[in-house]
């Protein structure tokens, strides 16, 4: 659940979020009276956001879902002699000394 949030809903629902924000302090800076300079920094803002977000899941879909040495193999399913042969997982070779 938590992985889909991170690698999913995050990356999607962020950059949105941080859009809604900067959209709300524009409205209170022209009130306020500042001036136009802010304008044009939205997309700035939300493409540093969008590559940070990008990094971020980058390093944790290379640190969370790799498989380390010790652990079973996967085979996908296959056709064998006209037959379907199910996927399954293969244990790992033994090490060499």
């Amino acid at each position: 659940m938590i992985r889909a949030f991170l690698t999913i809903m995050l990356p999607l629902l962020l950059p949105t979020a941080l859009y809604l924000l900067w959209v709300f302090a524009m409205r209170r800076v022209e009130a306020a009276g500042v001036g136009e300079v802010l304008r044009n920094l939205p997309w700035v803002w939300l493409s540093a956001a969008g590559f940070v977000l990008l990094a971020v899941v980058l390093v944790l879909a290379a640190l969370g879902f790799g498989r380390s040495a010790d652990t079973a193999a996967y085979v996908p399913p296959r056709a064998v002699g006209g037959q379907i042969v199910p996927g399954h997982t293969e244990p790992a070779p033994a090490p060499r000394p």
